[in-house]
């Protein structure tokens, strides 16, 4: 069963950066492809983020493109969200996951019940 907890969450003007981490236990982050989903007040969980555990390939919602990156620490087991030039609708509950069988590839939006283990969640506000 693999843990995850996240940190790093906040109150932050637009234009601002955040960068969350993911602390896993529980199994090696080597052997887990992760992700990032958000959730905002009365708004579905949307997938912002994955990484792959075999060559670290990535893949990002495209709301999020070019302004978030993730990565990952096998020596440190932590995955990381960099978000950068957060706007008000970057506001939510961000959360971590992760699952032994997935498979992170650009060939769709994640899907929350393809991930097993989450997080407790980080609250992102960004005030305009």
């Amino acid at each position: 069963q693999v843990q995850l907890a996240e940190s790093g969450g906040g109150l932050v003007q637009a234009g601002a950066s955040l960068r969350l981490a993911c602390a896993v236990s529980g199994r090696a982050l080597s052997t887990v492809d992760m992700g990032w989903f958000r959730q905002a007040p009365g708004k579905e969980r949307e997938g912002v983020s994955c990484i792959n555990r075999s060559d670290g390939s990535t893949v990002y919602a495209e709301s999020v493109k070019g302004r978030f990156s993730i990565s990952r620490d096998n020596a440190k087991n932590t995955v990381y969200l960099q978000m950068n030039s957060l706007k008000a609708e970057d506001t939510a509950v961000y959360y971590c996951a992760g699952d032994p069988d997935l498979y992170c590839a650009d060939d769709g939006p994640l899907v929350a019940s393809d991930f097993g283990s989450w997080g407790q969640g980080t609250q992102v506000t960004v005030s305009s």
